[in-house]
């Protein structure tokens, strides 16, 4: 299992030594805001197991005597939903017998929710690996790692699902190099989809723009996990994730990896890796046989890869430790697709114009990406260089007053004729080619306006935290 936080940080979390019958927790090593792992002892058949419990912080806490309790009578049918949606991703990968998946090895429920019991992996995340062992990467190495991770990914799609959360930190590498495909993340996907309040996490870089538009915009599909995998290897080739795609819709810095040229990878690896890349997802391989063709890969021969590995013994528990830098995830407060295993329902292709992803990013309200510090320094450019008049501006405070330094940018569409009101005083501000204007602020509370004649719209935000915003206000 992962660990996306560091286990002492964990809330919530049942005490080391508390036993589900034969299960003794041993300790956490994992979390997020959906559920907690834990590190588990099988006194009936002595083996080390995983233990995922289902634990959406902003709708439940720990109780005195340790079950869940809502944190408002209105949670309850969004706790219900993620519950339910937990139960059908544990029968989900009950179903499957691939060594690349999460094997479930039993369910249960209990305190107020519900457990998964599975093997335990051990090893380290490629997240993880990427930090303590960056010299080990290569084409040799990722070629060595494909076939059953590809092999993993085919499986989900042949039995007509999706996973939509693949990512650094999603897959396992095991001690014996045997890449393992984490969990779906169901439950939070269900949860957001029934509130607009829920705050939903894609990873900066992994989630291409489908995954950003309202259900049944844009058509997902397996294309949808191929962005998120070439997003992977992007990032192991080159140490960082592609651009953000919502920000790439405004303008897209994408530099080819064929033209960057990283020494030790072949021109197929890297033309690959572009494509599934691609914003328009009919330009993307459709299939991860295509995806594999692109790069002289076969992926149904898996045993053959799967035995060559070596066969480990009991494996033992090793600490999982949070990168210094980790990224933090994009938050979005918003209604509308996340990480699932959910079907992939038989409706027509639509293929993105420009226009339309245009009009797919303006669409999307109160759009937060949290792009991490570290990327906005370094790979990727600087974007509001690249935008016309860009303004630092600090809460509650006249554009001409000395500010602290900016924490966020905010995208606004312009029209002609339309000017800009910041907390009451007037920012000079002017749309980009894009049609879009940015703002650098501070930290704090915002009032935006856009007047255009007698005509005002209003959009209120609070910024907290780093990131790039896209707001349409009046919308």
């Amino acid at each position: 299992m992962s660990a996306n936080d560091n286990p002492k940080t964990v809330p919530n979390a049942l005490p080391d030594g508390y036993r589900f019958n034969e299960f003794e927790i041993k300790e956490v090593i994992g979390g997020g805001g959906f559920g907690i792992v834990y590190r588990a002892w099988d006194h009936q058949l002595e083996r080390t197991i995983a233990i995922k419990e289902y634990m959406p912080v902003s709708l439940a806490v720990r109780a005195a005597d340790l079950t869940l309790e809502l944190r408002g009578e209105r949670f309850q049918k969004l706790f219900n939903a993620g519950l339910n949606s937990f139960i059908q991703e544990a029968r989900l990968l009950a179903r499957f017998n691939h060594p690349g998946l999460l094997h479930v090895l039993r369910f249960w429920e209990q305190n107020g929710t519900a457990y998964m019991g599975t093997l335990f992996y051990s090893g380290m995340t490629l997240k993880e690996w990427q930090v303590t062992s960056p010299e080990s990467i290569s084409e040799a190495w990722i070629r060595r790692l494909l076939p059953p991770l590809l092999g993993a990914i085919s499986t989900i799609h042949q039995a007509g699902y999706l996973h939509r959360d693949i990512s650094l930190d999603n897959i396992q590498l095991q001690e014996n190099q045997l890449p393992v495909l984490l969990d779906f993340g169901s439950a939070r996907k269900e949860i957001g989809n029934l509130s607009d309040e829920t705050e939903i996490m894609l990873k900066p870089g992994f989630a291409p723009i489908e995954q950003y538009s309202e259900e049944g915009e844009v058509e997902q599909g397996p294309w949808t996990d191929i962005y998120a995998l070439g997003a992977v290897l992007h990032s192991l080739i080159t140490g960082n994730p592609p651009p953000v795609s919502v920000v790439r819709c405004i303008e897209d810095n994408y530099q080819p990896l064929v033209e960057r040229q990283p020494e030790g990878y072949s021109l197929p690896l890297l033309h690959a890796i572009d494509c599934a890349l691609a914003m328009k997802p009919g330009d993307r391989p459709q299939t991860i046989d295509a995806f594999a063709a692109l790069i002289d890969l076969p992926v149904s021969d898996v045993e053959a890869v799967v035995n060559s590995f070596p066969v480990p013994g009991e494996p033992p528990a090793l600490p999982i430790e949070e990168p210094a830098e980790a990224a933090p995830p994009i938050v979005i407060a918003m209604n509308h697709a996340a990480a699932s295993a959910e079907p992939v329902t038989p409706r027509p292709m639509r293929k993105l114009s420009p226009a339309m992803l245009g009009l797919a990013a303006v669409a999307i309200l109160a759009v937060v990406v949290a792009i991490w510090l570290a990327n906005r320094h370094s790979a990727t450019p600087d974007l509001v260089n690249n935008h016309a008049a860009a303004t630092q501006v600090p809460a509650s405070t006249p554009p001409r007053a000395a500010v602290p330094a900016a924490l966020a940018t905010v995208y606004l569409k312009l029209e002609s004729g339309e000017s800009v009101v910041l907390n009451g005083q007037p920012v000079e501000v002017k749309p980009g080619s894009s049609g879009f204007a940015a703002l650098n602020l501070a930290a704090g509370q915002y009032k935006i306006d856009v007047k255009n004649g007698s005509e005002m719209h209003t959009q209120s935000l609070t910024i907290d935290k780093p990131g790039t915003w896209l707001i349409n206000p009046g919308n």
